[in-house]
């Protein structure tokens, strides 16, 4: 006899609601630590989608128990406006488990019965149980809403300079040492399988995405090192991701899967990067550019570590050990000679993940004073080029939190440069663009922030990347911020990044500053740059335009 209530077969939700997704997660994920199937509803009666999701976990586990099969836990979550509900189950046999999910669903919608949806789950064949790899090589996975791609190429330069044979995956390709040899956003499931699959690697060092985990989980059973950069707002409103504190859900997989032997390095100034340290079993290793940070204590206190900044110098902290100074901040190119400060804390990042690795602080000192930021080590990170005077950056800046920390470098190069030269502050000319599936108020705030802190916007579209959005009205919003923050004038809008570029610098003069936000051409405005004579700025040059 069945414990469990009966579900009546006819019943049906008196609001409609539609089956959003059922997507089957194939690795740790935002509900488990290990493969699980999610069911997402919709509806546009808020409470609706809940009711129908409550009654699809009553479905599965009678369905379970018609089948003999162990009632499986079931996680509900709830959208911030209960207009969408999705529920989430570990599974043991994949067929089996997806025809389960989707015969839940349909009961659940009223669009079918539990007895006609046991008949034909009696004949459905289990199919194969998770076939999840278990590295045989120290992994650290990297995640975080911005500095992950910095961050990571970091660690792998710090891990080479100590002749460690490494394996890295991020935005732009898979690396096998310092050879790219796969091209493409490989920061999910796939790119670290394929690192993992490669004889003779001593170290896997992995970008993990939110898009990623949402999509199909993270691509092995555990990590010995997660690093969390930080959680801002990017990608709100896709994939059932409405809110900051549901995204550090979903980016705090990684440290949920850290081994009980390893380290989460977390960022301490961040609050829903260093509340993931209540989820992990791994020790707790703070970096924070507050060296009064009370947290720095809390984590020594419990055998922990922290990464600062204290005098200009980057230290690592141990309980029991005297402090290590690693490098001085300003001597460091990711720095910017100490400008991006952003990157002071990228560079806090990787120091902690090599130290939670065992490499010397003098090797990872000599890793950070090595990693240039140009268009090899680094491309599309805060890249400077200078033609007579003119300096231009290229960027990968996409969001909020990004625009923000490259405007604060123009701001403080031009301020520095025109201290050093004795001459009057050059202007920030800018050309803003991002994706179209950032919300309304993203772009909103993007254009606000520009209108703030730039003397001169334009508008460089990514039409390839509008993913469904008007490119009028993203541009109108985006005007509306720049009106809002007090910017005076036109603002033209250019079909592409190249030819943003090519007119801000028709009419920029010397001492100005010219930066792109860069996400489609990047190769091409090299490819320009180059042809009309601006060359890379090396950190020599720019501690002399800085003054340093």
């Amino acid at each position: 006899m069945s414990i469990l209530p009966a579900m009546p077969n006819d019943a049906r939700p008196e609001a409609e609601v539609e089956l959003l997704e059922l997507r089957v997660l194939d690795g740790p994920n935002r509900f488990y630590n290990r493969p699980a199937i999610k069911i997402e509803f919709g509806s546009g009666t808020p409470g609706a989608a809940s009711e129908v999701a409550a009654a699809a976990a009553l479905a599965l586990r009678r369905l379970h128990v018609a089948l003999d099969l162990p009632v499986p836990h079931v996680t509900v979550r709830h959208s911030y406006d209960h207009r969408r509900a999705a529920i989430a189950f570990r599974w043991r046999r994949r067929a089996r488990a997806q025809a389960i999910a989707a015969a839940a669903a349909r009961i659940a919608t009223g669009a079918s019965t539990a007895r006609q949806e046991l008949r034909a789950l009696r004949a459905v064949a289990p199919g194969p149980m998770p076939n999840l790899p278990r590295p045989h090589i120290p992994v650290v996975a990297i995640t975080g809403t911005n500095g992950k791609s910095t961050t990571t190429r970091l660690i792998a330069h710090i891990a080479t300079v100590a002749g460690i044979n490494v394996g890295m995956t991020n935005s732009d390709g898979i690396y096998i040492g310092s050879e790219l040899v796969e091209a493409g956003d490989w920061t999910g499931y796939g790119g670290a399988a394929r690192v993992l699959a490669q004889p003779r690697l001593e170290l896997a060092v992995l970008e993990t995405a939110r898009g990623g985990i949402l999509l199909r989980g993270i691509g092995y059973a555990a990590n010995d090192v997660a690093v969390v950069t930080n959680v801002s707002a990017d990608h709100l409103g896709l994939q059932g991701i409405d809110t900051l504190d549901e995204l550090a859900e979903v980016k705090g997989a990684v440290t949920r899967i850290t081994k009980r032997s390893g380290w989460v390095v977390l960022n301490a100034d961040d609050p829903r990067a260093w509340r993931m340290r209540r989820e992990t079993k791994g020790s707790w290793y703070p970096f924070t550019l507050d060296p009064d940070n009370p947290r720095i204590e809390l984590a020594l206190d419990r055998g922990g570590r922290a990464a600062i900044v204290q005098r200009g110098w980057l230290i690592l902290l141990g309980a029991g050990r005297r402090p290590q100074r690693v490098a001085r901040i300003a001597d460091l190119p990711v720095t910017f000679a100490g400008l991006a400060e952003y990157n002071v804390a990228n560079a806090l990042a990787a120091a902690a993940a090599a130290d939670a690795l065992g490499i010397p602080a003098r090797t990872i000192g000599d890793g950070l004073r090595s990693f240039a930021l140009d268009s090899e080590l680094n491309p599309g990170r805060l890249n400077l080029f200078e033609r007579r005077g003119l300096l231009v950056v290229v960027d990968f800046a996409h969001n909020e939190a990004g625009l923000e920390g490259l405007l604060e470098v123009c701001r403080k190069l031009t301020e520095a440069s025109a201290r050093a030269s004795r001459r009057a502050r050059g202007k920030v000319r800018l050309g803003i663009g991002t994706a179209g599936d950032r919300t309304d108020e993203i772009l909103h705030s993007l254009g606000r922030l520009a209108g703030a802190e730039a003397d001169d916007v334009v508008i460089a579209e990514k039409r390839h990347y509008l993913r469904g959005r008007d490119l009028e009205q993203m541009n109108e919003i985006l005007r509306e911020g720049l009106y809002e923050a007090g910017y005076k004038g036109p603002v033209e809008a250019y079909p592409t990044e190249l030819e943003a570029l090519q007119a801000l610098i028709a009419r920029a003069h010397r001492g100005d500053i010219v930066a792109v936000m860069t996400h489609v051409e990047r190769a091409e405005l090299f490819a320009w740059l180059e042809k009309e004579g601006y060359r890379p700025v090396q950190f020599d040059r720019l501690r002399k335009l800085v003054g340093a």
